[in-house]
């Protein structure tokens, strides 16, 4: 993603990979309307539909049915994109490793991994020692920044030395991915079920696909829970067999809550699993990481062409971990709720609960936080929020004020004349940081 963002602004790149082929089983399954204005500017917008499906609702149940809390997904939010989509996880990966071998300075190495990293400070950039798999040779690549993208146990973290605060929130689930060999509706489309027996999760995994997730017990092992035979007998009452559906995946993972202390170092920085861990609760894991692309492709833009000095990237680690921070703690508090397996305690919740929840009523997605710090204009009484990305008409027709002024800044004006609200925009230089103002660049929202 990042590499796809630079490249399109003309930068050389060089992704360093060390799995040889694509993983080919989904870790995440949700994205939001602000993730998908982003993949609209790595230009996938047109490619979406094919690979992921909009949720209308999303229903907490108890073990009764009865609904605990309903909200539902705007078939257009803020971003001018679904508020909530389910897609299958290769095949979006799929679509961003095309684009990025599409831009013509950016090189991908499979089967690479790094071995050593050597910092230079200011613009001498980072040496780095790589070395290829099966026993190849290791040789030397030269950058002016090092990105450690590279998961939750990542090198490029640890040869920098940053430490990792763990907040010691721990889960266990079992995650079952199923593909369905003939299309069925399930309604609603996203349930939690609260059941203190045994919490699960049941969600859309994509077009044709399925997700369950059901929390280890006090009194299982992992091995037990991890069995090909106990995930087909989980999956009895929902009257599904191998004759209906393709197990793809079932594996047993950790949901855990820690953040990096840092993420800038000199010329090095932290993005994505390798910045922050989350509990999938609110579904933002992923879209984390691909906020912190967003936010340091434009950043790196303005550093790397001169336009700004390096200064700017202290603001990327300002911006994205209070927001990370927030959205950890807010995921943090819905798992305390799901998780509850005392029937007392669930009991209590239930009637708490229901008693807000208004006959067949749907409410609005619960907003994310938004950046406190940064880049922000302390006078604006929006500031920090999300720009909404409107429809812009000229000339040549109607488009998204995205996709119709790319990564320029621009100014923009609201007017009601006779006829109804219009909006006209006008692009303009880009912008030092202290001029920075809303609008510019169009993804950098949370800021």
């Amino acid at each position: 993603m990042l590499a796809t963002l630079l490249g399109r602004q003309g930068h050389r790149v060089l992704v360093v990979e060390r799995h040889r082929e694509p993983y080919q089983l989904p870790h995440a399954v949700h994205f939001d309307h602000e993730i998908a204005r982003i993949l609209q500017a790595c230009g996938l917008g047109d490619q979406l539909a094919t690979i992921s499906e909009a949720c209308d609702t999303y229903e907490w149940r108890n073990a009764a049915g009865q609904v605990l809390l309903r909200f539902g997904g705007r078939p257009v939010g803020p971003s001018g994109w679904p508020d909530m989509n389910m897609f299958w996880q290769p095949a979006l990966e799929a679509l961003i490793e095309e684009a990025a071998h599409a831009q013509p300075s950016v090189e991908v190495r499979r089967g690479t991994s790094v071995a050593g990293l050597d910092d230079h400070g200011d613009e001498a950039g980072v040496s780095l020692t790589l070395a290829a798999d099966l026993g190849g040779a290791e040789h030397q690549a030269y950058a002016r920044y090092v990105v450690g993208c590279d998961g939750a146990n990542s090198t490029v973290r640890d040869l920098v030395g940053i430490s990792v605060t763990d907040l010691g929130f721990f889960y266990d689930w079992l995650i079952v991915d199923l593909a369905f060999h003939e299309p069925r509706e399930f309604v609603p489309m996203n349930v939690q079920i609260c059941d203190p027996v045994r919490p699960t999760t049941v969600v859309s995994g994509g077009p044709g696909r399925r997700r369950w997730e059901f929390m280890r017990l006090p009194h299982e092992t992992v091995a037990e829970l991890d069995d090909r035979d106990r995930a087909w007998k989980l999956l009895e009452p929902w009257a599904i067999t191998p004759a209906d559906a393709t197990l793809e995946r079932h594996a047993v993972y950790r949901f855990q809550a820690r953040w990096a202390e840092h993420w800038h170092a000199g010329n090095v920085l932290l993005a994505g699993d390798a910045a922050h861990q989350m509990p999938p609760f609110a579904g933002q894991g992923m879209c984390s990481g691909l906020r912190d692309a967003a936010n340091l492709a434009w950043k790196l833009d303005l550093v790397l062409t001169g336009t700004s000095s390096p200064d700017l990237l202290d603001a990327y680690e300002v911006e994205r971990t209070d927001n990370v921070r927030a959205v950890i703690d807010f995921s943090m508090e819905l798992g305390r709720v799901i998780c509850i397996t005392d029937p007392a305690e669930a009991a209590e919740r239930d009637t708490l609960m229901a008693g807000g929840v208004d006959g067949d009523a749907v409410a609005a997605p619960p907003p994310l936080p938004g950046v406190t710090g940064g880049l922000v204009h302390d006078g604006d009484p929006l500031h920090g929020l999300l720009f909404a990305q409107g429809r812009v008409t000229d000339p040549d027709g109607d488009g998204d004020g995205d996709g119709d002024h790319g990564r320029r800044s621009c100014s923009t004006t609201w007017r009601a004349p006779a006829g109804g609200w219009s909006r006209s925009i006008r692009p303009s230089p880009r912008r030092s940081p202290t001029s920075w103002r809303p609008g510019s660049p169009p993804w950098a929202a949370r800021w």
